[in-house]
């Protein structure tokens, strides 16, 4: 069926049926609502050409990616966020642009993307603090929205989050409620702003009950299996080693984990862990009852709600700055108990 065809059917015109479709504002809503329900009844599919043609806009959404050594986006983490930002991309008619790219090239690919007309905006990932990147895109007139916050920055603008510092303070307390006191921390790359949210929830919780933070009970790295274990072997190296240890991944808490199995010790018994973001399509945390305590935010639901924002921000861009905390939900599970007794 053709948009002409489907016009006919519902009695308007070929115009305001590509209108409503497409978002805009003066077709009113219960005219765009009985438009969208025709559409999807008659399994009717927008001409992407004739789209571009007539709105101006790329049906495209880029995502750039750089190949920073210290902190490449090559993980499940990562590959759920994207695949519930498709979902929602695909459910609209718009295509994805990734682009992975140098580091000192990243400044570039974004001017290119808006210079070219290839994506109408893009979804901004890792942020730092004082993240550079915003100003740029604001000045070159790029939609955007930010995959979590960068500290620092004065102008508002459009971001998604997890509440990283409360999830941490929240694992820190349930921590210290067991009776540990001796807890590390095994972060990510403490110049990502997600990073330092986590060890000020972790800090805060910790001094909120008198106890003091020991540097050599924290540590900060690549959220990647080999990190996690060297990090907490180190730890249960000390004269004093923790009784609990937060790691910021499941990846990285999964090193966690060997290092304490290699060291002779019990999961769960001798040494606790609370992982984070532990709902990962292809990296189960265990079936009925989860192997790890976590606090658990959806990657994938993270990326559907960011594409959903990023598009409304395409369709509406004279509303102000849209954002969005998420909270993260403590999951109990098989690697937490009491302190052991000294």
């Amino acid at each position: 069926m053709n948009l002409k065809e489907l016009a006919t059917k519902l009695g308007l015109s070929p115009t305001t049926v590509s209108r409503a479709l497409n978002g805009y504002p003066e077709v009113n809503e219960a005219t765009r609502e009985r438009v969208v329900a025709a559409a999807k009844r008659h399994n009717y599919h927008p001409n992407t050409r004739a789209i571009r043609l007539a709105t101006g806009r790329a049906m495209a959404v880029g995502h750039v990616i750089p190949i920073a050594t210290r902190h490449e986006i090559v993980n499940p983490v990562f590959a759920d966020f994207i695949a519930g930002a498709g979902e929602c991309y695909s459910r609209n008619d718009y295509d994805m642009v990734l682009s992975v790219v140098p580091d000192e090239d990243e400044d570039a690919t974004y001017r290119s993307l808006k210079s070219k007309g290839n994506v109408d905006g893009v979804i901004v990932h890792a942020p730092r603090m004082n993240d550079p990147r915003i100003p740029l895109l604001r000045d070159i007139g790029l939609p955007f929205v930010v995959h979590g916050r960068a500290t620092g920055t004065a102008e508002p603008y459009c971001w998604l989050d997890v509440n990283n510092r409360r999830a941490f303070q929240r694992a820190t307390e349930f921590l210290l409620d067991l009776g540990h006191t001796r807890i590390g921390l095994v972060n990510g790359l403490e110049f990502m702003d997600f990073a330092i949210r986590r060890r000020t929830g972790y800090v805060d919780a910790l001094t909120a009950r008198g106890i003091v933070p020991d540097p050599s009970c924290m540590a900060s790295g690549e959220m990647t299996e080999i990190a996690g274990f060297r990090a907490a072997q180190a730890m249960l190296a000390l004269p004093r080693p923790p009784t609990a240890i937060l790691a910021s991944s499941m990846i990285s808490g999964m090193g966690v984990r060997r290092a304490i199995e290699t060291a002779g010790l019990v999961l769960g018994r001798d040494v606790s862990v609370i992982i984070h973001d532990d709902d990962l399509s292809y990296m189960k945390n265990g079936e009925d009852v989860p192997i790890f305590t976590a606090t658990r935010s959806s990657v994938r639901e993270a990326g559907r709600l960011a594409a959903e924002m990023l598009l409304d921000v395409i369709a509406h861009p004279e509303a102000g700055p849209q954002q969005r905390l998420l909270e993260a939900e403590l999951i109990i599970g098989q690697s937490t108990g009491p302190a052991p007794r000294t």
